[in-house]
């Protein structure tokens, strides 16, 4: 059997910026990303229905039989799966009157590339109702809010019937619920686990005088540097470096936020860099919710959180001493810098600060990028380039400048 993820912009566009370059399956919260976790929950390949701009990087696979078509915004857990397993063909799971799984029959993939749920009619299918609550992401600040709890969920899906390699005696660990894979490099640190599981990923590296409390994930070959504070409920996904404090936020991975400076209850896209002395706000002077911007409807909306940071896409550079405000959105292939406080909605491509932006020029961005990506020996080709070639075209209308 296959799964297919499927992207629909009824919950898609709610996830921008950082659905403007990944299907939403592929955002990272917990440990993994959520394609990531159908896949090892079912031990079978995942692919996706996206966006054409999106597809050859995220492509659909070649595959003929059962496949699983499900919304590629919900988050899967034992009892989910247990549901969408004894699936007949024909049969859609529905929750709240809404279809959240199908499953069927194909000879080609191309069968399904236009399929919608929102299309399928109750006698296209023999409807399974849900009894229990299904959780999904429907908007940026979800990723952070459910964070802790997908560490837990993916800490014992991950570490299930295996033996974690040791740990330097050296450290100072509260509790027992720490997994180090093979590699890990961890001296002269503390780690609290009495709150939640603290995973180690394969290679990654806790400098000297780090302190750490779980749920937290440190992911392959990324690195604690130097008195780097982790409070809770904090990712930090693969080679990435992080120092400072960091607290209920998720970081991509392939990211730099390497010196002082705090970054909380907040998301990081990939390929972005903090500068030094770096720091968000995620409350409001008055206590009062947060409003962030919303780009499906171009206006502010109210996120019903008492703490909320920065929302920040993709490719995302900003210099030393940035100041973000509580509830900030910065788009995809954003250039900050320059003294004071941003402002709380920074356009996708903007280059610019508190005294104004204007638009990044999209080759010197892609000449910063390739930079970037050899440091990392990777290649930034025609894919990548292309993808963001879209992204810039499909904002354009929200640079006004």
């Amino acid at each position: 059997m296959q799964i297919v993820l499927f992207d629909n912009d009824s919950w898609r566009i709610k996830l921008f910026p950082l659905s403007l370059t990944r299907p939403v399956s592929n955002l990272r919260i917990g440990i993994l990303t959520i394609d990531q976790k159908w896949s090892k929950y079912f031990n079978v390949p995942v692919s996706f229905i996206t966006e054409s701009y999106l597809d050859k990087k995220f492509p659909l696979n070649s595959f003929s039989g059962a496949v699983l078509i499900i919304q590629g915004n919900i988050l899967p857990d034992e009892l989910l799966c247990e549901k969408l397993y004894n699936l007949k063909t024909g049969e859609a799971l529905i929750s709240a009157g809404t279809v959240i799984a199908f499953k069927t029959e194909v000879s080609d993939p191309n069968d399904i590339l236009f399929f919608h749920f929102n299309k399928l009619k109750p006698k296209d299918y023999n409807p399974v109702f849900a009894d229990f609550e299904i959780n999904r992401i429907s908007y940026p600040e979800d990723v952070f809010s459910n964070n802790g709890e997908e560490i837990k969920k993916d800490f014992e899906l991950i570490t299930k019937g295996r033996t974690s390699a040791r740990l330097s005696s050296t450290n100072q660990i509260l509790g027992d619920n720490i997994f180090l894979e093979e590699g890990v490099s961890a001296e002269f640190a503390t780690f609290n686990t009495t709150k939640g599981p603290i995973y180690l990923g394969k290679s990654s590296q806790v400098w000297e005088g780090s302190l750490v409390r779980g749920p937290f994930a440190l992911c392959d070959q990324s690195i604690l540097k130097m008195g780097t504070r982790v409070y809770s409920n904090v990712t930090v996904g693969p080679d990435s470096t992080v120092g400072g404090e960091l607290n209920t936020c998720v970081i991509w991975g392939n990211s730099n936020k390497g010196h002082d400076g705090y970054l909380g209850s907040s998301v990081m896209g990939e390929w972005c860099n903090w500068g030094a002395d770096t720091n968000n706000s995620n409350m409001k002077n008055n206590f009062k919710d947060v409003r962030m911007y919303d780009y499906q409807n171009n206006s502010y909306r109210n996120t019903g959180l008492q703490f909320c940071g920065a929302i920040m896409g993709d490719h995302v550079r900003c210099a030393i001493n940035t100041a973000f405000n509580t509830g900030t959105v910065v788009g995809v292939g954003a250039n900050v810098f320059g003294g004071g406080v941003p402002p709380t909605y920074i356009p996708d491509f903007s280059w610019g600060g508190v005294d104004g932006f204007t638009e990044y020029d999209l080759e010197k961005m892609f000449q910063t990028s390739e930079l970037v990506f050899r440091r990392r020996n990777r290649k930034f080709d025609e894919i990548e380039q292309n993808l963001l070639q879209s992204v810039y075209n499909l904002t354009k209308n929200y640079r006004n400048f």
